[in-house]
């Protein structure tokens, strides 16, 4: 589970204050934090002062050469300006200078496979398809955000590839055991960012982490490996998955930037690590990383994206793992690729035998001495019979009365600590086994964990049975009674790793989940790939479940989130542009949306794995990646730079807003004259209507798009609706024709619908799909009616 957090310091960005000073000057902003300051680009006076940083110190310093100390970093490729540790006063005054643009808080941000490249069609025997027309990615570049890289691992051996691409800007930094010769021709670059985690914490334990590229935790060598990871076999965690471990784009170049420290990131040194990764001119971004939803003009990792983008950088970014809940998708920025989870078609059974007969089914990874076959084992649910009340109801540390739990399986809810570290808690008691079980919330979705003892998880309803079981089966510790049946018992049964699992793809409960908090005219997320029990890389001295006292091995790890899905699609992305080099980010995410399918391996509606129900447009937007369709999707949803300034204009940015993400003024009166926020050419289609009639009003809206053909020179584009529920749907004119490729054509969508009756505060989604097809392409995009009754 990831969980968020603020941290308040600042960017500096135009003579418009957007942290004005009562906010700035409160208690939640206490003396010497750090702030980033963005300037205008044109007020950097090179031929003044020697460098960037003397010249951005003298803004707080009479002495330049002595502000220089206190600069964090210096940025000049997404962003102009620099980051800083002041006082509130410094503070105010920097607001005061001509050449400052803004105040921004900055947030901490947290971290959020064997088979997945064949369940998603991609076959290095295959004669044609999209490894082959992109030669597996080679020479593309992709840039990992994360906590940095395990450089000896096999899946970034350089064998066989051939040398750096001539292109390629960037360095291998050498640190704390990580010497420059790190890096080869499949890693050609990695660089830290640790000075803003720095001047927040105080230096770093050199003890547990390394001041330089090599991870310490795990999580950046696991996504790596999944974007862009070299065949490797054979390829297992504790004797599961067994096979051959490849990343999307084997062949593709690796470069990892570190921004991640025990398990935070700071935007300052997130904004570092875009400013860089641009500079050294990467090709894809991955970013597993997430944080709460803030304006675009607060939000560093948009206003990096932004930048990305403009130099025709594609950004992929994890949805975040605080699903199934709605409203909790973040990188919701238009400009990047929002990727949500879904399950594949492989899973780690593993089932829970009761006393009284019954069997439930669970998962688990576990690798160790097992239960005794055939014996049946005490089972207790700590929170109820002694310990430490609710503490010890979920298994927290120190909450376990060993008299109690010894010799027993012990049953532990989810929540509050990492599911791993409960199987710890349980073993230092004395228990032999743990059942972990999801609670209502939670519902029916498991994830598989590398556990230290022999542990299942099982689902809400079967944990609701276990805990039933449990009080009517144990003899009372009142002392007031005594039960009349046995002492409850139990056993878990590990069966190995199961292929061909139906139904796959289904949501996963934990992926982030839409409506868009921020604009809500664009479905977020994007799309959902494999991140379930995905299997990639690991380093050498992390144990497989990641707690300090694991000191087991494993060359390669099983892990869940939203974090494994999102390099799925910037490896992907890497292999569109390697196949299609003349394609925007847009097209390439187009192309990877609209080609996008809803059905599973059964040939029916995906399933919420939290519910069991079929899911909807807001957990998956457009569907599940097809990696194959996409590289020929026939037509794209393309967009500009300029496009995405007239969206922040029609969403009623101001001027001011606008210079902090674009970096250039904007004129918004020939944007909101053109249209609305829903005609940014986008490949999905949404619209909320606020029903303020007296519940038969009509409500009408209509969305302008333009299609490129990247097809066939001729064709003829013909559109099928598949209306939302009560809604009518007409699309003018309903035959596109091609006469070439490149060509570009519009259409007109107009919804219609009645106001239906609902209380105030609630509101209903409706969702179905446009498709323009000729005979050979399916360009499909989903048609979103949200109907809202204000309080």
């Amino acid at each position: 589970m990831v969980l968020f957090s603020f941290f308040f310091s600042f960017i500096i960005v135009s003579t418009t204050t957007i942290c004005p000073p009562p906010v700035c000057s409160s208690p939640l902003y206490p003396t010497d934090k750090t702030f980033i300051v963005q300037v205008h680009h044109d007020a950097v006076k090179p031929s003044v002062f020697p460098t960037h940083a003397h010249w951005y110190a003298s803004s707080f310093s009479s002495s330049a050469a002595a502000g220089t100390d206190r600069i964090i970093h210096t940025y000049s490729t997404v962003f102009n300006g620099f980051s800083a540790r002041l006082s509130p006063s410094e503070a105010d005054s920097l607001r005061a200078l001509p050449h400052v643009t803004a105040l921004i808080p900055e947030q901490i941000r947290h971290v959020h496979t064997t088979r997945s490249p064949e369940f998603l069609g991609l076959r290095s025997s295959d004669s044609a398809g999209l490894l082959k027309e992109s030669d597996f990615g080679s020479d593309l570049v992709i840039g990992i955000i994360d906590t940095g890289i395990w450089p000896e691992h096999q899946s970034f051996d350089d064998r066989e590839l051939g040398p750096v691409p001539s292109k390629w800007k960037g360095e291998c930094i050498a640190g704390d055991n990580f010497p420059s010769t790190s890096c080869n021709r499949k890693l050609i670059g990695a660089r830290f960012f640790c000075a803003g985690y720095e001047a927040s914490n105080s230096r770093m334990n050199q003890s547990t982490e390394f001041r330089s590229p090599r991870d310490s935790d795990g999580h950046g060598t696991h996504t790596a490996s999944i974007a862009a990871g070299r065949y490797v076999f054979p390829a297992s965690t504790l004797g599961y998955a067994r096979g051959v471990a490849a990343g999307m784009a084997p062949k593709a170049r690796l470069a990892a930037y570190k921004v991640c420290w025990n398990s935070a990131c700071y935007d300052s040194d997130i904004l570092a690590a875009f400013d860089s990764a641009v500079a050294d001119s990467v090709d894809v971004i991955s970013l597993s990383i997430g944080g709460n939803v803030v304006p675009y003009y607060l939000d560093s990792i948009a206003i990096g994206a932004f930048g990305a983008m403009q130099s025709g950088v594609f950004v992929s970014a994890s949805a975040g793992n605080n699903g199934p809940g709605g409203l909790t998708v973040n990188n919701v920025a238009p400009w990047m690729t929002t990727v949500g989870a879904g399950t594949i078609d492989r899973d780690f059974p593993a089932d829970v035998k009761l006393g009284n007969g019954k069997i439930l089914s669970g998962v688990s990874i576990y690798g160790g001495p097992g239960l005794i076959p055939g014996r049946m084992y005490p089972l207790v649910y700590a929170g109820s019979q002694g310990g430490d009340g609710y503490s010890a109801t979920l298994c927290l540390d120190g909450s376990l009365d060993p008299t109690l739990v010894k010799g027993k399986i012990v049953l532990c809810d989810r929540g509050i600590n990492s599911r791993a570290a409960k199987g710890e808690v349980v073993k230092k008691a004395g228990g032999v086994g743990m059942i972990l079980a999801n609670g209502v919330f939670d519902g029916e979705g498991l994830v598989a964990e590398c556990h230290v003892l022999p542990a299942a998880s099982v689902g809400a309803i079967a944990g609701e049975e276990i805990r039933r079981y449990v009080e009517a089966a144990a003899v009372a510790t009142t002392g007031k009674y005594k039960s009349p049946l046995s002492p409850p018992t139990a056993t878990i049964i590990f069966k190995g790793t199961r292929v061909g699992v139906r139904p796959a793809p289904v949501v996963a409960s934990f992926s982030a989940r839409g409506p868009n908090p921020e604009s809500p005219e664009v479905l977020k997320p994007d799309l959902i790939a494999p991140g379930v029990d995905i299997l990639a890389a690991w380093p050498d001295n992390v144990g497989p479940s990641g707690i300090p006292s694991d000191k087991r091995k494993t060359e390669f790890n099983i892990l869940s989130g939203t974090s494994m899905a999102c390099p799925h699609v910037s490896g992907l992305a890497a292999l569109l542009k390697a196949a299609h080099p003349e394609w925007s980010p847009a097209a390439i995410r187009s192309a990877l949306m609209t080609t996008a399918y809803t059905l599973d391996n059964r040939g029916e509606a995906m399933l919420d794995e939290s519910s069991g129900n079929t899911s909807t447009v807001m957990d998956y937007g457009a569907g599940h990646v097809h990696p194959q369709l996409a590289m020929d999707p026939g037509l794209v949803y393309d967009l500009t730079t300029y496009d995405y300034v007239d969206f922040l204009c029609n969403s009623n940015y101001t001027a001011s807003n606008i210079r902090v993400v674009a970096r250039k003024n904007a004129d918004c009166r020939g944007a909101r004259r053109a249209g609305h926020s829903g005609n940014l050419n986008y490949p999905s289609l949404a619209v909320t209507f606020q029903q303020y009639g007296g519940g038969k009003s009509k409500l009408s809206a209509h969305f302008i798009r333009t299609v490129t053909n990247v097809g066939e020179a001729e064709a003829v584009y013909k559109v099928s609706v598949r209306p939302p529920s009560g809604v009518v749907v007409a699309v003018e004119p309903e035959r596109l024709s091609f006469r070439r490729v490149g060509q570009r054509l519009s259409f007109l969508v107009r919804v219609t619908s009645h106001e239906v009756k609902l209380s105030p505060g609630i509101s209903t989604v409706r969702s179905g799909s446009m498709t323009w097809s000729d005979g050979k392409h399916a360009v499909t995009s989903p048609l979103v009616v949200t109907l809202q009754q204000p309080l």
